[in-house]
This record gives structure tokens, C-alpha cells and sequence, in this order.
């Protein structure tokens, strides 16, 4: 399991890993509650920076999730599609949901740390 630490995050809470791999927070599952489906990319999707890449439904609604960084889908965890509740139980370690070949890795440096992350999650609280 990556130590949260070394996760880059976004405003729209996906993290990435210095790896490509990506996954919510455990602020967003928190939010979506009981996940009970998730529609991944296919691996070799090409993902815009920004650009929905995925998508996770709850028992309340479905919820975009954003590619972190542009890049080619290398992998995808098959685990979250046979028991999509991992996501909630592990959102930084067995509920990851996909690796992109990031095209441009400078792109993640762009990205919040996990301290800035939790500063962005108290000043939204704040609204």
C-alpha cells in the first residue's frame, strides 16, 4: 500500500502515485459512501489531464473520475470490478483502479502533496 505521502492529489480528489497509479481518496470514498460498481478505462486508453477517465456508482449516484495526468492506460485492477467495496475499504492500497503511462510526468509534479491536499480538503470544508 503507497504511504499517502508519496500520492500527488487533484482538487477533484484522485491521487497518483509516482508509478501511474491511480486512485481516490479517502476523502472521495468517504463522500460516495457504499461503492457497489466501477467502469474502468480499457488498458491502451489514451487519457487527457483533466478528462474523465473512469467512472465509480454508488448506491446514491454515479461520480466522474478524472484522468490526474495524461497518458496510455497500462493497467487496470480487476479486483475493484468483482467487489467494487474494496475502493471503500482501501482506497490507497487494494482499491486502486488504474496505472497510466504517464506521457509527460511533469504533469504530476503540478499536483498537490498530501499536505497541501489536506489544507484544499480544510479550506472546502470552510465553504
Amino acid at each position: 500500500m503507497p504511504d499517502p505521502k508519496d500520492l500527488k492529489f487533484t482538487e477533484s480528489h484522485e491521487w497518483i502515485s509516482p508509478d501511474g497509479t491511480v486512485g481516490i481518496s479517502d476523502h472521495a470514498q468517504k463522500e460516495i459512501t457504499d461503492v457497489v460498481f466501477v467502469e474502468l478505462p480499457a488498458q491502451g486508453t489514451e487519457l487527457a489531464r483533466g478528462k474523465e477517465a473512469a467512472t465509480i456508482e454508488s448506491v446514491k449516484a454515479a461520480f466522474p473520475i478524472y484522468a490526474p495526468c495524461s497518458g496510455k492506460v497500462s493497467a487496470v485492477n480487476g479486483q475493484v470490478n468483482a467487489d467494487p467495496a474494496v475502493v471503500n475499504r482501501s482506497p490507497y492500497g487494494e482499491g486502486w483502479l488504474f496505472k497510466i503511462a504517464m506521457s509527460d510526468p511533469r504533469e504530476r509534479d503540478g499536483l498537490m502533496t498530501h499536505g497541501q491536499y489536506q489544507e484544499f480538503l480544510l479550506s472546502e470544508a470552510k465553504h
